[in-house]
């Protein structure tokens, strides 16, 4: 298991947290927000073991707060952080982290209704923020 310190854990928890949190924010509702939560987390609890580790240490990771601006700001540049802080200390882990990443946000968008073009909006700058071309 690669040896993160907390504070890159941190990093690498909010910003996975943080891609769903946009996803789903991008086609609001409650009942989707539900549906959506549910697929996000069973995407990443299919992390393999190292990245499952990382994810789960610590609890859930603080939500993103501030405007709705701000807290995508916040989370693009968190996912960002997390790949370079995975290419530079574990670089066989940068593509799994990158698949768990658009598993998850693929799957939060497809648990209700299909994906809106605002949640494939989303996922277009969430890949490109982890380095995964369109």
């Amino acid at each position: 298991m690669t040896d993160y310190t907390d504070q890159e854990r941190d990093t690498i928890r909010f910003a996975a947290f943080g891609a769903m949190t946009l996803v789903s924010a991008a086609d609001p509702g409650f009942l989707s927000m539900f549906k959506e939560s549910m697929a996000g987390a069973k995407a990443l609890a299919a992390a393999p073991a190292d990245l499952q580790g990382v994810l789960k240490s610590g609890g859930m990771p603080p939500m993103p707060k501030g405007s709705k601006e701000e807290v995508k700001a916040n989370v693009l540049t968190a996912l960002q952080q997390s790949k370079d802080i995975i290419a530079a200390k574990a670089p066989q882990e940068l593509q799994p982290f990158q698949t768990v990443i658009a598993e998850a946000i693929n799957q939060v968008a497809s648990a209700h209704d299909g994906v809106a073009e605002s949640e494939r909006q989303v996922i277009n700058e969430v890949r490109a923020a982890v380095g995964i071309a369109s």
